[in-house]
């Protein structure tokens, strides 16, 4: 753990400029410092850093910049840039800059042993300590999950993992794997995933109080996504084993509220499944009835995270929760929309879309909102079944995968995320690889809705 409670060894200390300060606070430094400074050309943009000497001249203490915005830039990447040791501040840093640091700390180490540790900091007396190390937690989880290639994170173990999680927080947990999802009436999930050599399976999670209000967490779990039978090409392929982050987010996220012990009824579905090619996939032109009895001509079968979806919604419906809220890595279309660093956010319900961006602004999360169009709905139509899984024309595909979704929530209030699940490049806090999106936004949200 790079952030920790105490320590009794020596410790350096870090105090953060301003940007806008940074001139005040230079011309007030002794002149040994001052010239310290400029030779490290530091000007206190964020990220930036610079060593402060002591009476001897000897590097003593550091000086970290930040321009009063995101939160995460002032610490985010100083434990794997400053040199190994233990750190502490001088002066305060919110929860989110501490955050910064322990989720910049992170690095997976499953396959290759990492060339150094991270540097420690150790936390202020006066900060919420339990309440960071479980957002750490919760979102190392998601990171793991993801960054786990396909050949070791197939439905089976991506179940394992789930069990452990719910036994961790004595949880019930229900896995229903192979033909028996067709006794249960799940056939879009067995659908998908039955051409794998490992059974699809749809996993069950019930925590907290049943009195309590009641929160359904639904996550796409395609553990690699081949796109079947019209098959990707190679280099779309390539990242597929992060076509289950929506389950890592939604088991990250339910880690987090079981932590933290929110007072919700929390039910956690996710549709483990390999999307794969055998003599059994599923075909272009086959029409699958669904769990809620809408029938669906497959349009495409790359179109596959919408399937698996829709049972598991459908099944959440039937308890009417407060708040449904999916995670799934569904459509190019909404990196399009809103890049790779943003999770493209649609919402039936204003109040809950706008109560989650406030979230997300809060904790900078970075969620936007785009429209469920319902006139987009005639792309979906079929000659032949209740709907299509994909829209045959090339506009709009993050809405028109929404709305597919819509057919299976029953106007309750309910909130789908389209995420890339993964950084494209590092950024302070969030290191190149699998990574949580709009988790810490719903987070803020429950939390302060529910209490806690």
């Amino acid at each position: 753990m790079s952030l920790i409670n105490e320590h009794d060894g020596p410790r350096t200390a870090i105090q953060i400029i301003g940007t806008a300060e940074f001139e005040s606070w230079l011309n007030a430094q002794p002149a040994q410092s001052r010239a310290w400074i400029e030779r490290q050309q530091f000007e206190a943009k964020s990220g930036q850093f610079a060593w402060l000497p002591d009476d001897q001249g000897a590097p003593d203490s550091l000086v970290v910049g930040w321009d009063g915005e995101e939160a995460f830039t002032a610490l985010g990447s100083l434990p794997l840039q400053l040199p190994e040791g233990t750190y502490e501040l001088a002066g305060t840093a919110s929860d989110q800059q501490l955050l910064g640091w322990g989720l910049g700390a992170y690095q997976f180490d499953r396959f290759k042993t990492p060339e150094r540790q991270p540097a420690q900091l150790l936390l202020p007396a006066n900060v919420a300590a339990e309440e960071i190390a479980n957002q750490v937690n919760a979102i190392r989880l998601a990171r793991d999950l993801i960054n786990l290639p396909a050949d070791e994170l197939n439905p089976s173990r991506l179940a394992e993992e789930a069990i452990q999680l719910a036994d961790s927080f004595d949880a019930d947990v229900a896995v229903t794997v192979g033909d028996d999802l067709l006794a249960a009436g799940f056939n879009t999930i067995h659908a998908v995933g039955r051409a794998a050599d490992d059974a699809p399976r749809l996993i069950d999670i019930r925590w907290g109080n049943p009195e309590h209000p009641k929160v359904s967490l639904i996550g796409k779990g395609v553990c690699f996504d081949s796109g079947g039978l019209d098959i990707k090409p190679a280099s779309g392929m390539r990242t597929m084993k992060k076509d289950m982050g929506g389950a890592a987010n939604v088991l990250g996220l339910a880690q987090l509220i079981m932590a933290s012990n929110l007072p919700v009824r929390l039910r956690v579905l996710v549709s483990a499944v390999e999307n794969a090619i055998s003599g059994n996939a599923y075909r272009p032109g086959d029409i699958i009835q669904t769990y809620k009895g809408i029938s669906v001509e497959i349009d495409n079968t790359d179109a596959e995270g919408r399937l698996v979806m829709c049972d598991a919604l459908a099944l959440a419906a039937e308890e009417k929760p407060a708040v449904m809220l999916d995670y799934s890595t569904l459509t190019g279309s909404a990196r399009s929309a809103v890049g790779a660093e943003i999770a493209a956010m649609f919402a039936n319900d204003d109040e809950l879309a706008s109560g989650i961006a406030a979230g997300a602004e809060a904790v900078a999360d970075p969620v936007w909102r785009l429209p469920l169009h319902g006139p987009y709905r005639y792309m979906l139509e079929s000659k032949v079944a209740d709907t299509v899984n994909s829209a045959s024309l090339p506009y709009g595909g993050a809405i028109t995968a929404a709305l597919f979704l819509e057919k299976f929530v029953d106007d309750l209030p309910w909130v789908h995320f389209d995420i890339m699940a993964f950084n494209i490049r590092s950024r302070p806090g969030r290191p190149e690889g699998g990574e949580a999106m709009g988790v810490r936004a719903v987070y803020h949200y429950l939390k302060e809705r529910f209490g806690g």
